[in-house]
Parts: structure tokens; sequence; C-alpha cells
């Protein structure tokens, strides 16, 4: 795990929007760019101290932006937090991220990991459902029957919010809240060439909401593919001149 995306919630239009990238070079050493979504809506200004759209930004150390969403090691229920991620104790500082998502309720910011195949030509992606505080006492009920493993079958909906919102639901069609909207494009352009095998990661009973159902979805790539191609994704940094 070494490339996250960070993505932006526009206040008006409710959408988002891929703003930047994310990544750390073999030397442990960060970089971080923006990418085109940074131009998508006027409303963006810029991440951080990071006041350069068209610039690179290196760091030996990870940036506050993005350290500042993982949560301390010191803290108490930092091993519970790893559970409910279902990670390991040495999970680097990106893949805390990636697998958190890095969400805060002070903006509307959240992160998420590029997708490149393994040595067996699979993709495997992990989020966490979102939208479970609104869903009916029948589907909460059936929410905590789920057991790790479940399949689960995402649901393309047209809805007022989202025009590419994926429904989850397990095989009785209950719904079970919603794919995060900014996977729901990527994720839409793979179910158009391949099914996705999606099951129950984990269902964390006593975990906040925000991390109460983690699903793993995997589906075929062919090697060199990239999961999230779309031009949101280009980085905006200008080529170096000869």
């Amino acid at each position: 795990m070494n490339t996250l995306y960070i993505a932006w919630q526009d206040p008006d239009t409710r959408l988002w929007h891929t703003v930047g990238r994310l990544t750390q070079a073999s030397d442990a050493a960060y970089r971080f760019c923006y990418t085109a979504g940074a131009t998508a809506s006027p409303n963006f200004g810029y991440l951080g101290r990071m006041h350069d759209l068209y610039r690179c930004y290196h760091s030996d150390t990870l940036f506050p932006l993005f350290a500042n969403r993982i949560l301390n090691r010191s803290r108490p229920e930092f091993p519970c937090y790893l559970e409910w991620l279902g990670i390991d104790a040495d999970a680097t500082p990106l893949e805390l991220l990636a697998r958190s998502g890095g969400r805060r309720a002070t903006d509307s910011l959240c992160v998420y990991p590029e997708v490149e195949p393994d040595e067996t030509g699979w993709m495997m992606l992990h989020f966490f459902s979102h939208g479970l505080r609104y869903l009916a006492p029948d589907a909460l009920a059936a929410l905590d029957r789920l057991q790790p493993g479940t399949a689960l079958q995402l649901i393309a909906e047209d809805h007022q919010h989202d025009r590419y919102a994926l429904q989850l639901q397990d095989g009785a069609a209950q719904p079970l809240g919603y794919c995060p909207r900014y996977l729901n494009q990527s994720l839409r352009a793979v179910m158009r060439e391949t099914p996705i095998q999606l099951t129950v990661a984990r269902n964390n009973y006593q975990a906040p909401i925000q991390f109460r159902l983690l699903c793993e979805a995997r589906f075929p790539g062919a090697k060199g593919t990239l999961f999230h191609g779309s031009d949101e994704h280009r980085p905006l940094v200008l080529p170096v001149a000869a």
C-alpha cells in the first residue's frame, strides 16, 4: 500500500471529487500532488498549507493533514480500532488511512487507496458501508445477523443525490447501506466488465456506526490495470522541462 487518493465533498452540490494523490516512496518519503478533480468545483481552494495546485509537495514525515486522521497508538481504544479495521498492529500509516477512510467530523475529506492486481490477478478493496444510521428496524435486524463471509450484492440505484449510487443488499434484498460515493463510478465501471464478489469482512457490533460493517470486494484485473482511472485521478503537476 503506497498510494492513496483524497476525496473532498462540495458543500453546495454534495458531490465528491478526487482532489489529491498521496504516495510513499521506497525511501519512506511522502509525496503529495493535486489531481484534476481539484479543478472540478469553484468551491475548492487547497488543502492545509499546500496552496499551489500545480506543485508537488515532499516530506520525510507524513503531512500533518493526514497524520491527524490516524488514531494515536497511545490511546486506550487503539487495540479496538485495529480490530474494527481488521488490520494488524504493524500496519503502516497509509494502510491505516486506507482502511479507516480518514474521516473527521470537522471537515469534508476522506482517503481511499489505489487498487492493483495481486500476484494471482485479482483486485481486492475494503470499505465500510455508509448510511447505516438511516436503516429501518428490519434492516437493522438483518445487519445484526450478518457473519463474516456472508455474500452481499451491489445494486445500482439512481439516487436523487447520487446518480451513481450503489446500494448494499443481502441475499434477501434487504438494504444494508451504501457503498461510499467516491468509489461508485470506479465500481460501476468494473461491474460493466465482470462480476464483483462482495462479502462481509467484519461486523463490528460494538463499534461506532461508521466502523460497523466492513465489506470486501474482489474482482479480476489485468496486470498493470489501475482501478481508479478517471480524469479526476490525473495528477495536475506540470511536467518538468528537459
